[in-house]
């Protein structure tokens, strides 16, 4: 029996009949350690969807991962295959981490209490990373997240002419400061580990002579590359970082956290105010000329979960909450579908302005 056979599995409704038109749409992905199992169980519900097919996917950090390896299934199995490799992924990032000393303490398992802020480990780790660099504490340089990547794909696979997706993994260029887009044909291990590289817990990721860092400084995630080069209008954004969060962080943790939050969103609402004026200027007439695309923008977020949820959660990758976090994924996923499915394709589902401005 498959991984993928032994976890629970929802019921879904499809919400067009095997002979409705089929909608395409693009994929946004964004990052956010291990709270992308998440995005796991969006993607997971949306394979399901028979009256949904996918052209572009633009992703970062956890994002990438996902997208990568949805990617990998697709070719290889199909939906079903790409079902299967997400699971088979995010039970290996579980299996890893059992050899992690972050882990919850006894207390906090039988709490439930997602968060390693009360484990030593993570307090001492914490600190560590404050006053040494992974160039210090790290000298071997080991990502038990590159195994895992290895173990889940084969990257040469995602570089050929049977991938019909058009793959976007952005990363942030350390020396420039400027995102970098790795696409189909540059797509390697190096370029997913470069999109997840947290500064304070991995060295830079070298390819070709530039260094790179996580790919939420600059685009969490781009959508620019969705514009530029896919025939679709609609885009769907998997949301893991907050946009709102209602209480005035006041201790030193929930301050990082906040600000982590926020820079890591900065560049989405930056490109999502460029759009909401290019579709003011199609509104009125006067972008007649200037052939300019409209963009249906569309969301599936769970603020409301992520808000409880610390910093230091998105480093535990125990399985009760990594599958918890996917079945809140494919919950949101089944209730987004059933409310905007027939809005695919006409409208945008999101007010740009309320969400993100």
């Amino acid at each position: 029996m498959t991984i993928h056979q032994t976890i629970a599995k929802e019921t879904a409704t499809p919400h067009c009949s095997s002979g409705a038109n089929v909608k395409t749409i693009n994929l946004a992905l964004q990052g956010g350690g291990a709270h992308g199992a998440f995005t796991w169980g969006v993607l997971d519900r949306l394979l399901e969807e028979p009256g949904l097919d996918f052209e572009g996917v633009v992703a970062t950090s956890a994002g990438a991962m996902n997208a990568a390896v949805m990617t990998y299934g697709l070719i290889e199995g199909g939906r079903e295959g790409a079902k299967r490799a997400l699971a088979n992924f995010w039970r290996r990032v579980s299996h890893a981490a059992v050899f992690s000393p972050l882990q919850p303490t006894l207390i906090d398992r039988m709490l439930n209490n997602r968060s390693l802020e009360a484990s030593p480990a993570y307090v001492m780790f914490d600190m560590m990373t404050r006053v040494m660099s992974p160039y210090q504490f790290n000298p071997l340089n080991i990502n038990p997240l590159r195994r895992v990547l290895e173990q889940s794909m084969d990257f040469e696979v995602l570089r050929s002419a049977r991938c019909r997706l058009k793959l976007n993994l952005c990363a942030t260029n350390v020396r420039t400061g400027k995102v970098k887009v790795f696409t189909n044909d540059e797509i390697t291990c190096d370029a997913v580990m470069a999109s997840a590289c947290l500064p304070f817990l991995f060295r830079a990721v070298e390819i070709d002579g530039e260094a790179y860092w996580d790919g939420g400084y600059m685009g969490n995630p781009a959508i620019f590359p969705l514009i530029y080069h896919c025939d679709s209008a609609d885009v769907l954004i998997v949301h893991i970082n907050p946009m709102m969060r209602p209480e005035l962080p006041k201790t030193a943790t929930d301050i990082m956290n906040r600000v982590n939050e926020i820079s890591f969103n900065s560049s989405l609402m930056r490109e999502m105010r460029a759009i909401e004026f290019v579709t003011k200027l199609i509104d009125s007439g006067m972008a007649d000329e200037l052939k300019l695309k409209r963009m249906l923008i569309h969301a599936i977020s769970a603020d409301e979960l992520m808000v409880k949820l610390g910093v230091a959660s998105k480093l535990n990758a125990d399985w009760s909450f990594l599958v918890d976090l996917r079945d809140a994924g494919r919950a949101r996923a089944e209730t987004w579908l059933a409310a905007n499915y027939d809005r695919i394709g006409k409208a945008s589902t999101v007010d740009i302005h309320a969400a993100y401005l």
